[in-house]
């Protein structure tokens, strides 16, 4: 039996073979309508969520399985004290497989020790969030036909952003990736992440402040919001929250074969008049997600469709 707590979870070769099954489902979805019939998907979400719980149940829905679980951890019975351990136990004896997003690090992981059935890390705090992170490898690489030799721009929140951190793990497989770190000093990445993961693979990256100064050399701009909901201080987040704005004028300055990331929802960092230019792919991406999902279900379930 498989989880997934974290995209390196994955071999390259499973990636590009999950990768070409989503391909394959975006071409052929009627082949896949009933490769879940009669299976359950539990969907535990301790905090709240739209793309990615509704990606998840749209995932299985497709495949012709069903869904069940919670939205918000104050319809289940942590509200009464019961451990995750606890909840994974009684959810094992209901369903086949589980997607649980938690606010606490570790969470899901904790959840599959004590599980019967695969548990899909859905996102845990500032951690992790793999399933995003196959969202996005598979949208770059439908996108621009591969996933070597670019330069990736991730602006925004880089300290608390799990996406980040997950799709930073995952480009550093591989060959000629280059980052470029666009954030205010207050949200900078965390240093474990530049040194344990940036440094230790000898990936060339340089940090700066400025979008502007980013945007000509740029492959992939990955945008992030600022997270109202994991600061202790409002004022710190009203000061930060509307520092990088990404317009229809900035986007001039870049490549015409640049794409515009972004996981979703977005506030105020990408205006709505980048919605209709042909680079904007952050809507595509959600699409996406659904596939790999799909695909991923399938792969952790075993479940082989011809």
């Amino acid at each position: 039996m498989r989880h997934l707590m974290n995209p390196m979870d994955l071999s390259i070769e499973e990636l590009d073979d999950l990768m070409k099954v989503a391909n394959d489902i975006e071409k052929n979805p009627s082949k896949y309508a009933h490769a879940c019939d009669g299976k359950k998907l539990a969907t535990l979400f301790y905090e709240p969520s739209t793309r990615t719980r509704l990606s998840h149940e749209a995932a299985m829905l497709n495949l012709g399985g069903s869904v069940l679980g919670f939205s918000e951890a104050s319809s289940s019975s942590a509200t009464k004290g019961e451990s995750v351990s606890d909840t994974m136990r009684t959810i094992s004896c209901y369903a086949d497989i589980c997607a649980m997003r938690h606010p606490k690090e570790g969470a899901p992981m904790v959840a599959s020790i004590h599980s019967s059935i695969p548990v899909i890390n859905a996102g845990d705090g500032g951690h992790q969030h793999p399933t995003q992170t196959l969202t996005d490898l598979l949208t770059i690489h439908t996108l621009k036909g591969r996933l070597d030799n670019m330069t990736i721009g991730l602006c925004g929140d880089l300290k608390f952003g799990r996406t980040v951190h997950s799709l930073i793990q995952s480009l550093t497989r591989y060959h000629g990736i280059k980052f470029v770190l666009i954030s205010p000093e207050e949200l900078r990445l965390p240093s474990y992440i530049r040194k344990d993961v940036i440094e230790e693979n000898n990936i060339p990256y340089e940090e700066v402040i400025t979008l502007e100064d980013a945007l000509p050399e740029l492959d992939i701009l990955y945008m992030t919001r600022v997270q109202k909901e994991r600061f202790f201080n409002e004022d710190d987040y009203l000061k930060m929250k509307d520092f990088y704005v990404l317009n229809k004028e900035k986007l001039k300055l870049a490549k015409d074969d640049m794409y515009v990331l972004h996981p979703l929802p977005r506030v105020n960092e990408i205006s709505v008049d980048v919605d209709d230019d042909p680079r904007a792919a952050y809507f595509k991406q959600m699409q996406y997600g659904v596939y790999i999902r799909m695909a991923l279900i399938l792969f952790l379930l075993d479940i082989h469709v011809e």
